[in-house]
């Protein structure tokens, strides 16, 4: 099945706040389900840089109106990529290629169907709305959304029959309820409608700034009938009817609940004048407050999602935003919230229940467990209740619950573990496949729930699906491949805390230098973005056996290794070794390296492409086989056993370890 989705274009006046990366991280959410659900998926986001805003903006700076979009696109891309956003297309209104036959084939269709006439226009205008505001919508003289006072201006303009299409509009609601959701949405526009239509000045005089109209050389688009006009302009129209054909109309619309008239009144409208297929929903989410108030420049209260990505990682954000906030209602973010649930959900939780499981099935039976026959505890049950809530939810844009689905089975698979007591059944050798029967389960629902997290947490998702066995690409995964496998042993890897605790509350500081108490090599090869923080703790240890004294270094012997942070771009298998893996490594330089690591025994080449680990960069060049091998790939071993990749997400290639 074929399914596209949108966001709203963003203006590029300023860089992206958090309230702009919620939007983006929703949708990119219910794109990731739906390549998850194996859908022929689009997802379209973008810039809107024909505002009046943005002109000025460029003036400000002293620069060129196109080269500064330039430079903001670039910006707006570093925030999408920081995120993990994975859109498949970004759509700009200066696209010439795109954007402007697109906008000049909707203006002169709506022309030629007797919608666009000619007339002159006075009122109030919001240059901050770039909107005409009626003087009912007014509060006490001012823009309710910006505070300030409009403008009247009076000028020649073109105008959009809108009022034609009042009665059209509301036979749409009616007959398709769901085109608009949620339901205090739906009634609100339901409500504007039924208070009647005014015909929408779609052209401004006198500007250069902008798409010219093609009946009017001298009149560019107005801005919001120009932007509307991205969603369809970046899939074919006006230049290619095929692709149009093949993609159009979209499935879904995610904008703000500020921008539905123009969505859900003016663009469907528009459609229907130029006699093409409408959307299938568009969905008005609501706002992230920061401390109760909306984020403002003005207020000085903007939060920067790169800085809460760069304070824990994208992911941790990412599910915040989608499990705390009921999607369609406003939401409020403070750093100490965030920090509360982080170590409620991620820490406490699923963290230590993959840290239990993983550390317990290292200890007790080396990596290795199958299933014992039976479906312990229920587990398979609660997964399979899970599944099914989850997809109900998602299926229904509710976010928030699909989340709280999951994180219902991580509970389960908690409770199961404590009260099967693996630590228990370790002493008693004639319980030997029961315990490996115990573990095969908690790390099999605890794939489920992996697997179930994919669109919320892509990166931490993949990791757990690869420490609890799962050999195929994350990727590669659906949402059928939930189901209970029982389809022999199951490779258990123990990799170290996946989020370290914060224990100081509002102190988070981020340091390039770990703490005393970080005793892993995961923990010490961690890269500037990890909390630094202790880590949590597993469940009771065995005793363990005498060590011999450490012999030490100085902190200058430490300082000549340099340890970086590489992704590795390719992995082949050696001829004639069972234990190479040939990598080709992205570690920030002009050129890859090629380093032999002795990892095949431990990982398949193609699970393995694309990942971050750390590299000794200063090593020596060493001949091996024919090749150079470049570096030293780090790894870990408990007492011999398989190789443990360390996992440096979500540091960039060439990032210093210290």
């Amino acid at each position: 099945m074929k399914y596209f989705l949108t966001t709203a274009i963003d203006y590029v006046n300023s860089r992206p706040h958090l309230g702009t990366a919620y939007e983006k991280i929703t949708a990119d959410v219910i794109a990731r389900y739906h390549r998850l659900k194996g859908d022929d998926t689009w997802f379209l986001m973008g810039n809107d840089e024909h505002s009046q805003n943005v002109f000025k903006r460029a003036q400000e700076q002293g620069k060129d109106p196109l080269a500064y979009c330039d430079e903001m696109e670039q910006a707006f891309r570093e925030t999408w990529a920081g995120l993990d956003i994975s859109f498949d297309d970004f759509i700009r209104t200066t696209d010439r290629r795109r954007h402007f036959p697109a906008v000049q084939a909707m203006a002169q269709a709506c022309l030629d169907n007797g919608d666009i006439y000619e007339g002159t226009y006075e009122g109030h205008y919001c240059v901050g709305c770039e909107e005409f505001k009626p003087e009912k919508d007014l509060v006490e003289g001012l823009c309710p959304i910006h505070k300030t006072k409009p403008e009247w201006i009076r000028e020649k303009n073109w105008f959009f029959r809108l009022s034609k299409y009042q009665q059209p509009l509301l036979d749409l609601y009616a007959r398709q309820p769901s085109f608009i959701e949620p339901e205090v949405r739906r009634n609100e526009i339901l409500r504007f409608v039924e208070g009647g239509l005014e015909d929408l000045s779609m052209s401004r005089a006198g500007q250069s700034w902008g798409i010219p109209l093609p009946f009017d050389q001298k009149s560019v688009v107005y801005v919001w009938f120009d932007a509307l006009i991205n969603y369809a302009a970046a899939v074919g129209l006006g230049w290619d009817q095929a692709q149009f054909q093949s993609r159009w109309p979209a499935n879904l619309h995610i904008i703000g609940k500020d921008i539905t008239r123009f969505h859900c009144v003016i663009w469907p409208a528009m459609l229907m004048s130029a006699k093409l297929p409408l959307p299938g929903q568009v969905f008005g989410h609501g706002w992230v407050f920061f401390k109760g108030e909306r984020m403002s420049k003005s207020l000085g209260n903007i939060v920067d999602p790169l800085d809460a990505a760069k304070r824990f990682g994208p992911d941790p954000l990412r599910l915040y935003l989608t499990k705390e906030v009921p999607y369609g209602a406003d939401g409020d973010f403070t750093w100490e919230r965030f920090e509360e649930k982080y170590n409620a959900d991620l820490a406490n939780n699923l963290g230590n229940l993959v840290n239990r499981v993983a550390s317990m099935s290292e200890r007790y039976r080396q990596g290795q467990v199958a299933p014992a026959g039976a479906r312990a505890g229920g587990l398979a049950d609660a997964a399979a209740a899970a599944v099914a809530a989850y997809t109900e939810a998602m299926e229904r844009l509710a976010l928030h619950d699909a989340a709280a689905a999951t994180f219902r089975l991580v509970s389960a698979t908690n409770e199961f573990v404590a009260s099967s007591q693996p630590w228990a059944l370790a002493k008693d050798p004639a319980k030997a496949d029961q315990l490996s029967g115990v573990l095969y389960d908690a790390a099999e629902a605890v794939r489920v729930a992996g697997l179930l997290l994919r669109p919320f947490m892509p990166a931490s998702a993949a990791e757990i699906l690869r420490r609890m066995g799962e050999t195929r690409p994350a990727d590669s995964l659906r949402l059928a491949d939930t189901s209970w496998r029982t389809d022999g042993i199951k490779h258990v890897l123990n990799s170290g805390a996946l989020w370290p605790r914060i224990e100081d509350k509002g102190a988070i500081v981020v340091s390039e230098t770990p703490t005393p108490e970080t005793s892993t090599p995961a923990a010490a090869a961690a890269p500037a973005t990890t909390p630094a923080a202790p880590m949590p703790a597993a469940v009771p240890a065995a005793d363990a056996a005498p060590v011999a004294e450490p012999a030490y270094i100085t902190i200058d012997d430490f300082m000549k290794v340099e340890l970086r942070v590489a992704k590795i771009l390719t992995a082949e298998k050696m001829p004639k070794s069972k234990k190479l893996l040939k990598l080709s490594v992205d570690a920030g330089e002009a050129t890859p390296r090629t380093i032999l690591a002795g990892i095949a025994e431990s990982y398949e080449p193609e699970a393995i492409v694309g990942r971050l680990v750390v590299i000794v960069a200063n090593l020596a060049p060493r001949p091996m086989m024919g090749l150079v091998s470049q570096g030293m790939v780090l790894a870990a071993s408990v007492d011999g056993g398989p190789a443990m990749l360390i996992n440096p997400d979500p540091a960039v290639p060439g990032t210093r370890v210290r």
